[in-house]
């Protein structure tokens, strides 16, 4: 057994031990991990704030904002040819080997087959909160507070995932939504943005709503057509 998986075991059950004892505290953590409201709609809501508050560096803030929305799809690209290319990894809730104690209420995860490293969660709401960063040190801190413990400590607890799965995610994300600093990148996804957004508003923000409810949804909807094209092409003769 490696440090790796044992780092892994120790971690998920330091934090999978207190599940199946109370019925509100698995609920309360249920409700943490798998409502979108708490989870994609609060760090959707930061985004919309950070895009319409006051600022004496408006423009240069929206341009983080605009790079940082665009460069999460990427960040989640990689994330998921990592998950079908690397050998499959089950998730610790399926594993006998991990014995884990399963929560009141847990419900079967819908995309069991889906290996389990790196983590899309972490990958997006860290590569979000990152952005964020770029924006406001307290915006920032704010949502690395939320990503740890209203995304990642719930899935550790349900056993959605393991510790380095979460780790992995988290730089994945931080090191792509980095990508922002770099003027030239930045400025190559914000100003089309920004004169999209000169020339017509009406188009833009509904746009720009689609998008941050793919957020919110955390993509769901893409990832579940992403697969089912992947599996098709892996299935031609």
């Amino acid at each position: 057994m490696n440090w790796a998986y044992r780092f892994d075991l120790w971690m998920i059950h330091l934090v999978n031990q207190f599940a199946h004892r109370s019925w509100l505290l698995d609920k309360t953590v249920g409700a943490l991990a798998y409502n979108m409201l708490l989870t994609g709609g609060v760090i959707t809501a930061l985004f919309w704030y950070a895009w319409v508050r006051e600022s004496p560096r408006r423009k240069k803030d929206r341009s983080f904002i605009l790079a940082g929305m665009f460069l999460n799809l990427p960040a989640l690209v990689v994330a998921r040819a990592m998950a079908l290319l690397l050998p499959f990894r089950e998730r610790p809730f399926v594993s006998s080997a991990v014995h884990l104690r399963i929560p009141f209420g847990a419900e079967a995860y819908p995309l069991i087959h889906w290996s389990s490293f790196p983590s899309d969660h972490a990958v997006m709401y860290f590569a979000l909160a990152t952005t964020l960063c770029f924006v406001s040190r307290k915006l920032g801190v704010l949502a690395f507070c939320h990503a740890i413990i209203v995304v990642c400590i719930p899935l550790l607890y349900f056993g959605d995932h393991y510790p380095t799965d979460l780790i992995a995610g988290a730089l994945i994300g931080i090191g792509v939504a980095g990508l922002a600093t770099i003027d030239r990148v930045r400025e190559a996804v914000s100003r089309p943005a920004f004169r999209w957004h000169l020339n017509s508003p009406a188009t833009f923000y509904p746009a720009m709503y689609l998008c941050t409810l793919l957020i919110a949804t955390q993509f769901d909807s893409v990832r579940t057509i992403a697969y089912g094209a992947w599996m098709a092409l892996k299935r031609q003769p």
